[in-house]
């Protein structure tokens, strides 16, 4: 299938599609017009691609600021969904998970050319762009819930979905600031290290991140994570029975 092109400073066509599924249904949820789970899974859906594509942005819009100009040419900067180098891991995997147990599983798909960045810290600061970036969408989510609209405005299913939503924000950020080979955590800290300890770590990444992620159900490991994930969600004001109830409307086939 070919790829709609846009300017590469212009906001790609193949993004507003599934940002109009997130206005719509979220609209029709508050509104009370359309009163179903299936659209509140539509609603986090296409609300939880959005805050991928803002997430390996925000990685390419640092490495611009760094010094990799080819972020422009590869299409990063212009929120395309089809841009990202690995569709599987950038959408494929994180949805899947979505699906299997609302978790919001770290992306991580834009090549950046380390060695035209200007030093090893603009390298660790492209690695936090990205949970950075889930950190502000989280914060702006929970706004509503920190001023008590939710208990004035709109309906509960709306209400539910968004923060289901943003607890969705709270894990990526948790999920990708683990110093494990394969999460932005270890890309934070990998310039520092030895490039021989570099080489190697980057090597395990697939079989260590992959092992990180079984352990996130039924276990000690996961239980922490977990735990980190809720801290952080009521740091911001977001109500548990809201996000447990959102993830019940969103897993509407159970």
């Amino acid at each position: 299938m070919s790829r709609v092109v846009s300017a590469p400073n212009g906001l790609s066509p193949n993004f507003l599609p599934i940002l109009a599924v997130f206005l719509v249904t979220g609209f029709a949820l508050f509104t009370g017009w359309l009163y179903a789970p299936i659209a509140v899974f539509a609603f986090v859906v296409a609300g939880w691609i959005i805050t991928l594509c803002l997430h390996e942005s925000a990685h390419a819009l640092v490495a611009y600021w760094g010094g990799d100009r080819g972020v422009v040419q590869r299409g990063y900067l212009t929120l395309d969904p089809l841009a990202y180098a690995h569709p599987l891991m950038t959408f494929g995997l994180p949805i899947l998970f979505l699906l299997l147990g609302g978790i919001g599983l770290p992306g991580g798909a834009v090549y950046i050319n380390t060695g035209a960045l200007r030093s090893k810290h603009w390298d660790a600061f492209c690695s936090a762009a990205g949970p950075l970036a889930n950190l502000v969408v989280l914060v702006v989510l929970s706004i509503p819930f920190m001023l008590g609209m939710h208990e004035q405005v709109g309906t509960a299913p709306f209400w539910g979905g968004l923060a289901f939503l943003a607890a969705l924000q709270g894990s990526a950020v948790v999920l990708n600031l683990l110093p494990i080979p394969g999460f932005d955590g270890f890309g934070i800290i990998r310039p520092y290290l030895p490039y021989d300890m570099q080489a190697q770590a980057i090597r395990a990444a697939p079989i260590v991140s992959m092992l990180a992620l079984l352990l996130l159900w039924n276990t000690q490991f996961g239980g922490m994570v977990w735990g980190a994930v809720f801290r952080l969600t009521d740091l911001f004001g977001l109500d548990p029975q809201y996000i447990f109830y959102g993830l019940s409307l969103f897993r509407f086939w159970n």
